[in-house]
C-alpha cells in the first residue's frame, strides 16, 4: 500500500491514499467537517447548494503535527488524529478520547458510504428527528430516515451522544443507521450512491451541541407572537357562516383564540395542487362588487384573529431554488454529461427518459414562477399563514425526475424544507411581516422555517414522544391537533410551544365538550395567554441559542440516567416541567414546586405531586426559576401590555431575561427590541431580586407599567424594601405594599405603576 500524500489547506488538511481522498475542515473551534471520497472531491451536496448549511464561516485557528505513523489537526477544543491505517479519531482538550472509527470508511460515492464507530458500553444516543415514537433513547437500535407518511414525517441525520458529541451528516439521500443493534461493539451510519460528509459537533453539552447544530444549520425562527397563542382549524366542510361563527363563539365563551384556519374544502376544486385554485363558489360565496378582505376573512380580523388557509403541493419547487444559487458556483460545476442533461432539463423542462429510466412530470409547474407567487393574492385578501398539508410532500416519487436534475433519491428528504422557506421568504418579501406557516413534513434545518405539528395522528402519548425526539434534534417549535375530550389532552396542547386545537368534525369544538370540559379547556387558555411574556422570551432564547422551547429531559439532564426514560414530561422552557398522559414524573436533584399547589418537593426520584380535579397533569418549577406573568386578554394586542406579575421559586439563584418586541415585524435583527434581566439570591436572612433597566426600544413599547413580584417557598418576612424604601404591610393589594399569604407560603409585593428603571427588591 502506497504511503499516504499530506496536504494542508486553508481550515485543515487532505490525506490522500491512492484514489481514496480524506479531508477535514474546521469551521470552528467545536465543528469539523469530515469527507472521505473516491477520485475528484464530490459535487457540492444539495444541503450547501441551496444554503440551509452554513457555508461562509470565520477563520478558525488550527495546529498540525505530523508523526511517524498518524497526523494530528487540532483546535482550542478538539483534536482529529488520523492513524497510518487510515482511522480516524477524535479527542477533546483534556486528551480524552470523543469518538474513533471502529474499522477504516468505505468513502463512496458508489455503491456508498459506510463509517462505523467504536461504542462505549456506557454511551446512549438520542436524536434522529420524528422517526420513532417509542423511545428517546436510541442506543441499540437500527432503522433508515427517510420521510415517511404518518410514521416518520420528520427525520433527522443528526445523533447526539452521552459522550459529548453530535453527527451530523451532510445529506439527503436514505441514510442506513446501527446504533449498537447489531453488535455492542460498533454504531454506524451509511447511504448509497452518496460520499461520507458529516460534522462533528462538540459540546460538551446539550445545549451547546445544539448552539453549534443551528449555528450550521440556521437559529430557530422567531414566531409572531400571536403564533404563540391559542389556534383553531374549523373542520373541512365549514362554509363562511360557520367560519364566522366560530370566531364569535371563541369572543362570546370568553375563551382567547388568535388564529383561525381553514381545512381544504375553502377551495373550488378539493385538494387542488394547481396554481389556479380559487374559493369555494358555495360554501365562501364572493359578491361581485367585494373582495374576500372585505367579507368573512375582514369580519374575523376584527375580532382579532389571524386567519389562515390549508394548502397541498406538489410543484417543482427546485426550479425557484435553482435561480438563487450563486453563479459563480454554477459555473465551476463539472461540464460532464449528467450535468449537461440537468441543464437542459431544466431549461426545456421535457424529457420523457433520462440516464435510462422513464420520468413523470407535474401538470402543475411553471418553471419561471415560483410556487409563492399565486399565493399572494389569498395573502393580500387577508391570510396570515398557511398550513402545509403532508399531502404530496411525504410520498415518494420514484418515477419523477426533478427541475435541478434530482431524481426522488436525493429529492424526496429536500422536498419539504425547500418548500418551508420558499414560504416563509414569499411571505417575508411580499409583506414584510413575520408569519408562522407549519408542515408535518422536514430534513436537518428546518427550525430556521417553519413550526410543526404531529401530522394527522392525535395527541396523545405518540406524538408526545415525537415532539420530545425533534426537540432532542434541535427543533422544539413543535405541537399536536390537541385532544379536547378529557383534561389530560387539554393540558398537553396547552403546555407546547405552540397550541393547536383542529376541529375535524365538530367533536373538538371546545363549547360542545360538556360544561366540565368547556371550563377547564377555558381556564387553561387564559393560563396560557398570561404566560406569554414567559413563552414568548423563550422563543427569544431559542432564537438567539439554539436551544429549543420544549425540552425534553436529556438536553438539561444528560448525565442522569432517568432522564432517557422520561417519555410522559419535559420542559417548556427552563422554568416549567410538565408531565403529559401520566401522575408520575420524574424530578431530578434539586428542590422543586408544584405549581397548582404551591407544595414544595425535593428531588431525586420519581413522585405523584397532586394535580386537583379540574387540571390535567403535572406541572412543577424547579427552585430558581422565574416566570414573569402578562395580563388577562382575549387576543394579542387586544390590550397593552401593561401589568406584568412576576413568579419567583427561592431556593437557588435564578436568572432570566425579559424579552419583548413588536411581535410582528423583522425590526428585532436590526434592534428594535427591549429585554430586562431579573435575577435573585438567597440572602443571610432573606432573598433579594433584582430587576435591571431595561435595554432597548421598540415602536409600540410601553413606557411604564404595573408590576406584583409572588413569591415563592419563604419562611415570614418581617421587612420588605424596594430600591432602598420601606414597603407597607397590607392585606390591601394596594401599590406599594406586600402582604403574606399564609397559604402556601406566598409573598404578594404590589409595586403598582412603576417605569423600566432598575428595582432593587429586599426580603428580610
Amino acid at each position: 500500500m502506497s504511503a499516504p500524500e499530506f496536504s494542508s489547506t486553508e481550515r485543515g488538511l487532505i490525506i490522500k491514499r491512492g484514489e481514496v481522498s480524506l479531508r477535514l475542515d474546521f469551521l470552528a473551534p467545536g465543528i469539523v467537517r469530515i469527507r472521505k471520497y473516491t477520485g475528484e472531491e464530490p459535487a457540492m451536496p444539495p444541503l450547501l447548494r441551496y444554503g440551509f448549511f452554513k457555508g461562509d464561516w470565520p477563520e478558525v485557528e488550527f495546529e498540525i503535527e505530523e508523526a511517524s505513523d498518524a497526523v494530528v489537526a487540532s483546535t482550542a477544543l478538539i483534536s482529529v488524529m488520523l492513524s497510518g491505517d487510515g482511522t480516524l479519531a477524535i479527542r477533546n482538550a483534556d486528551g480524552d478520547e470523543l469518538l474513533r472509527e471502529a474499522e477504516p470508511a468505505l468513502p463512496g460515492p458508489r455503491p456508498g458510504f459506510r463509517v462505523r464507530f467504536a461504542l462505549p458500553p456506557e454511551t446512549r444516543f438520542f436524536g434522529l428527528g420524528d422517526q420513532t415514537r417509542e423511545r428517546i433513547d436510541q442506543r441499540g437500535t437500527k432503522g433508515d430516515l427517510w420521510i415517511r407518511n404518518v410514521t416518520g414525517y420528520i427525520p433527522i441525520p443528526l445523533v447526539v451522544s452521552s459522550d459529548g458529541f453530535g453527527l451530523l451528516f451532510n445529506t439527503t439521500r436514505r441514510l442506513f443507521f446501527d446504533l449498537g443493534a447489531t453488535s455492542s461493539d460498533w454504531f454506524g451510519f451509511e447511504a448509497e450512491e452518496a460520499s461520507l460528509d458529516y460534522y462533528f459537533l462538540y459540546g460538551p453539552t446539550p445545549p451547546e451541541i445544539m448552539d453549534r447544530y443551528t449555528q450550521l444549520t440556521g437559529r430557530p425562527m422567531l414566531p409572531p407572537r400571536w403564533a404563540l397563542g391559542l389556534w383553531f382549524i374549523c373542520r373541512t366542510q365549514a362554509d363562511a357562516r360557520e367560519f364566522t361563527d366560530d370566531c364569535l363563539n371563541f369572543r362570546r365563551e370568553g375563551i382567547p383564540c388568535d388564529v383561525i384556519g381553514l381545512e381544504p374544502g375553502w377551495m373550488a376544486k378539493n385538494y387542488d395542487f394547481s396554481v389556479d385554485k380559487e374559493w369555494h363558489t358555495e360554501r365562501f360565496p364572493i359578491p361581485s362588487y367585494s373582495r374576500v378582505r372585505h367579507t368573512f376573512f375582514s369580519a374575523a380580523r376584527q375580532m382579532g384573529f389571524k386567519p389562515g388557509l390549508w394548502l397541498c403541493c406538489d410543484y417543482d419547487l427546485s426550479y425557484e431554488e435553482e435561480r438563487h444559487v450563486d453563479p459563480a458556483l454554477k459555473a465551476a460545476e463539472t461540464d460532464s454529461e449528467e450535468a449537461r442533461a440537468k441543464a437542459a432539463f431544466a431549461e426545456g423542462h421535457e424529457v420523457d427518459e433520462h440516464l435510462g429510466h422513464p420520468r413523470r412530470m407535474d401538470p402543475w409547474t411553471r418553471p419561471e414562477e415560483p410556487w409563492f407567487e399565486h399565493l399572494k393574492k389569498f395573502v393580500d385578501e387577508g391570510a396570515h399563514w398557511f398550513k402545509q398539508d403532508g399531502a404530496n410532500q411525504v410520498l415518494d416519487h420514484p418515477d419523477r425526475l426533478w427541475g435541478n436534475g434530482m431524481t426522488d433519491d436525493e429529492m424526496h428528504n429536500l422536498y419539504p424544507l425547500l418548500y418551508s422557506r420558499q414560504m416563509y421568504q414569499g411571505f417575508r418579501e411580499h409583506t414584510g411581516r413575520r408569519t408562522f406557516t407549519f408542515t408535518p413534513a422536514g430534513w436537518a434545518g428546518l427550525q430556521a422555517w417553519t413550526g410543526t405539528w404531529t401530522g394527522d395522528t392525535g395527541g396523545e402519548e405518540g406524538p408526545l414522544v415525537a415532539c420530545l425526539n425533534l426537540s432532542l434534534s434541535g427543533h422544539g417549535l413543535s405541537t399536536c391537533d390537541m385532544e379536547v375530550t378529557r383534561p389530560e389532552g387539554i393540558h398537553f396542547g396547552f403546555f407546547l410551544a405552540w397550541a393547536q386545537l383542529s376541529s375535524w368534525n365538530y367533536w373538538r369544538h371546545p363549547w360542545l365538550q360538556g360544561e366540565r370540559l368547556q371550563a377547564i379547556f377555558t381556564d387553561y387558555a387564559r393560563l396560557r395567554y398570561r404566560l406569554l411574556p414567559y413563552l414568548y422570551s423563550c422563543a427569544w432564547e431559542a432564537h438567539t441559542t439554539g436551544i429549543p422551547m420544549l425540552r425534553a429531559m436529556p438536553l438539561s439532564w444528560p448525565d442522569d440516567p432517568e432522564s432517557y426514560a422520561c417519555l410522559r414530561q419535559y420542559m417548556l422552557g427552563p422554568s416549567l416541567l410538565v408531565g403529559g398522559f401520566t401522575e408520575r414524573v420524574y424530578l431530578p436533584e434539586g428542590d422543586w414546586y408544584n405549581a397548582w399547589t404551591g407544595e414544595r418537593i425535593a428531588g431525586e426520584g420519581w413522585v405523584e405531586p397532586t394535580v386537583p380535579e379540574d387540571r390535567g397533569g403535572p406541572l412543577l418549577a424547579p427552585a430558581g426559576a422565574i416566570i414573569p406573568m402578562g395580563p388577562e386578554m382575549d387576543y394579542v394586542g387586544q390590550r397593552p401590555d401593561d401589568e406584568l406579575t412576576i413568579h419567583i421559586f427561592a431556593g437557588t439563584p435564578g436568572r432570566f431575561v425579559l424579552y419583548e418586541d413588536d411581535g410582528n415585524s423583522f425590526a428585532f435583527e436590526e434592534g428594535g427590541y427591549r429585554t430586562q434581566d431579573i435575577s435573585h439570591e438567597p440572602t443571610e436572612d432573606g432573598l433579594r431580586i433584582v430587576m435591571e433597566e431595561a435595554q432597548g426600544t421598540f415602536e409600540g413599547a410601553v413606557a411604564a407599567r404595573t408590576i406584583d413580584f409572588m413569591i415563592h417557598g419563604l419562611e415570614e418576612p418581617s421587612s420588605v424594601e424596594v430600591n432602598g424604601a420601606a414597603l407597607t404591610r397590607s392585606d390591601e393589594e394596594e401599590a406599594g405594599t406586600w402582604r403574606w399569604g399564609s397559604h402556601g407560603g406566598v409573598l404578594f409585593v404590589h409595586l403598582g405603576e412603576r417605569d423600566l428603571e432598575r428595582i432593587d427588591l429586599v426580603i428580610s
